[in-house]
């Protein structure tokens, strides 16, 4: 029996065709459905076993990947697939990928991966701004656009942390491997990207904000709530010419304003794409990319929070809308073609009904929704889900599996010890 690699291609190369090559896509399921819908081939590359992608009936192979950690290890694995694919295809594929941890090793190795990869990436320079928010901060401010004003520890002038009378939202300065960082863990409660203060000074009060001040961001937060929060979302040339894109609205994130989304749908609003046109002409970007944008509650003015030169969880539910941006790029990228017409509907939303639930709770603790009005929520459109999928319905069923697996062992682990403590009284 032919074992296979520990890690690398574990595929048969002579199911794929030179004119219509496959995807390595270093993503989850939000990535590999819209290839999937589009009848594009995807080799889910991932350090993880059980990583539900790899369920998935639109997986057309895998690329097992070494722990994220080791970058080196990572690159020459995917350096060694795309050498094999480009050989046996004759031609380089596509690279997507689907958070800042790979966009990181990416960029840092893009001239060896540019060589068996087809991939449109922004310029060295904005690349790593986009992904450093102090860099970003100043990237911004220099092309004129407008973002959230930064806040100084030790200065005592009108842009300082102990001048800051109004709330003062914490980030971390870099977005790589946050969620396994003291600052998610410890600063955020291990839940949320950030976390709000009431003023400056309560930050400079805090102890674990002081140990950590050097790896965050400080910056007035821009009054309003979850509904205030916007994106837009486009595919942009190797010129910084938009191929495609659409409008993002959040409706619920879990926690409230700092956390992840949780309920999301697109929107028709010509205003807010004519300010996403204006940021993706001034940086210029290029390559896929997603702008974080918060509007006033009180002016109604524009401010972008980060721009994400990524793919993201946005595509399932657009493509279901019927702009289809991974097809989009794979369309240039592949065959040098542009999207005829690239309109969408707002009929699905997205859905990730765990983190929802926990949402509505949070939200109903302060008398801000009813069950009843957050079930028509629910009800009022036609949804997509992280997970789950009627015709893809595999990888919710292992991921089911897994966490009954893990709760059955927990379960047992309590029992275990409930019994030694019994024994131990009653001998």
């Amino acid at each position: 029996m032919k074992k296979s690699p520990r890690y690398g291609l574990d595929i048969d190369l002579r199911r794929f065709r030179q004119r219509h090559p496959p995807v390595l896509l270093l993503g989850g399921l939000d990535l590999l459905r819209p290839l999937g819908f589009a009848g594009i081939p995807a080799i889910v590359a991932s350090p993880y076993s059980r990583d539900p992608a790899l369920a998935s009936r639109y997986c057309a192979g895998r690329c097992r990947l070494p722990p994220l950690e080791n970058h080196r290890a990572v690159a020459e694995t995917l350096l060694a697939a795309g050498k094999r694919l480009a050989s046996a295809l004759g031609r380089p594929i596509p690279l997507f990928y689907g958070n800042d941890d790979y966009l990181d090793l990416i960029c840092a190795f893009r001239a060896e991966l540019e060589w068996h990869f087809l991939l449109t990436l922004n310029d060295p320079d904005i690349a790593r701004k986009l992904i450093e928010k102090d860099g970003f901060e100043t990237l911004a401010r220099d092309r004129g656009i407008a973002v959230p004003r930064t806040l100084t520890w030790d200065d005592t002038g009108n842009d300082s942390l102990r001048c800051a009378a109004g709330p003062v939202i914490v980030k971390p300065k870099v977005k790589i491997g946050w969620e396994v960082s003291p600052i998610h863990l410890r600063l955020f409660g291990g839940e949320g990207k950030a976390r709000i203060f009431a003023n400056g000074r309560q930050v400079l009060g805090h102890p674990l904000a002081t140990r950590l001040r050097h790896q965050l961001t400080f910056q007035d937060y821009i009054p309003g709530d979850d509904r205030q929060l916007w994106s837009f979302h486009g595919v942009a040339d190797e010129k910084g010419a938009l191929l495609a894109w659409f409008v993002g609205h959040k409706l619920r994130t879990f926690p409230a304003l700092t956390g992840m989304s949780t309920f999301l749908e697109l929107t028709h609003d010509e205003t807010l794409a004519e300010f996403g046109r204006d940021v993706v002409a001034r940086l210029p970007l290029k390559g896929v990319f997603k702008i974080d944008i918060k509007q006033d509650a009180g002016n109604g003015r524009f401010y972008v929070l980060e721009i994400n030169a990524r793919y993201n969880l946005w595509h399932h539910v657009a493509a279901r809308n019927g702009i289809n941006l991974p097809q989009v790029a794979y369309d240039y990228l592949v065959h040098g073609t542009r999207p005829a017409d690239p309109r969408y509907d707002t009929t699905y939303r997205w859905l990730c009904f765990r983190l929802d639930f926990r949402a509505y709770r949070e939200l109903s603790s302060r008398s801000e929704l009813s069950f009843v009005g957050w079930l028509l929520s629910l009800l009022a459109a036609r949804k997509v889900y992280n997970l789950f999928s009627w015709t893809d319905p595999v990888p919710c069923l292992l991921v089911a599996g897994d966490r009954a697996k893990s709760w059955l062992r927990r379960g047992l682990d309590h029992l275990r010890l409930w019994l030694q403590r019994w024994l131990s009284t009653a001998l």
